[in-house]
């Protein structure tokens, strides 16, 4: 958390509120989340005009004519704009005041986001995701072909980054559940057919989750302060021990690559 449905909300809330709006004021109120934040930012990006904003799958890209500020949520943060006046917030680490008396502020509590620049706005960060799961490019084909002779399980598979953007482990439990695939299958066994299937359950359950919101379960909020509404429709997440509303029998839960999995045995094969 967030994921690439939380993160598209933010993009689109922040739109009509910071595009063409002017910074008067970079200001770092620590010098480090997860990686050092670039104190030239404070010269670099004064006076200087937002012209758009874009999400590369988790990643938000604000661009200036100067370069592109790359914002990562991590596990914890969230975005508002706020009133210039507005007393600072616990954990409001990094803050772009504009000339309209506004504040865009990255609020982070565990510190596992990012602040970076690029002049070119390109990034290595960037450069090795894999497709947009809402594209044309993420097609009937595209996981099949990817994952012959993979060995890893297939909810690894889908949330790898370089495969495929976005698909984190909330949605991941939650696409597998609507496919009917079990989360252990070993990614290289699963047929074309059920990957079609796959493909278009990631594409169903990601729009879902932006139609309301994101999902909030700790911290993540929208700009404008309402928490993701899409935690209320989970059908596996969160729901060990919770009736499967399919089959009636058990939600479990399981540990897979140091995260947890909410599957249902009957329902999932």
């Amino acid at each position: 958390m967030p994921e690439l449905p939380e993160v598209e909300i933010t993009k689109r809330g922040l739109v009509p509120l910071i595009i063409g709006q002017k910074v008067s004021r970079v200001i770092l109120h620590r010098e480090n989340l997860r990686w050092i934040i670039p104190k030239y930012l404070i010269t670099t990006l004064a006076n200087k005009k937002i012209n758009t904003i874009e999400r590369r799958g988790k990643y938000l890209l604000i661009r200036f004519e100067v370069g592109t500020l790359i914002i990562h949520l991590g596990m914890s943060g969230s975005i508002k704009v706020v009133d210039i006046k507005t007393p600072l917030l616990k954990h409001e680490h990094f803050e772009l005041q504009f000339n309209n008396s506004t504040s865009m502020r990255l609020n982070d509590p565990r510190r596992f986001g990012a602040v970076l620049f690029s002049k070119d706005g390109s990034h290595k960060l960037l450069d090795s995701l894999g497709v947009e799961p809402l594209e044309k490019s993420f097609n009937d084909g595209y996981l099949y072909q990817k994952s012959r002779s993979k060995q890893q399980n297939i909810k690894a598979f889908i949330m790898d980054s370089k495969i495929v953007v976005g698909v984190g482990n909330i949605y991941a439990c939650e696409s597998l559940f609507m496919a009917g695939i079990n989360p252990q299958r070993k990614s290289g066994s699963i047929s074309k057919t059920r990957y079609n299937t796959l493909t278009r359950c990631i594409k169903d359950i990601l729009t879902q989750a932006i139609k309301a919101g994101g999902t909030t379960l700790q911290d993540f909020s929208q700009v404008d302060g309402n928490p993701g509404y899409f935690t209320q429709t989970l059908s596996v997440y969160g729901c060990e021990n919770k009736t499967c509303h399919l089959c009636k029998g058990k939600i479990v839960r399981i540990a897979q690559n140091q995260r947890s999995t909410f599957y249902c045995k009957k329902c999932q094969t």
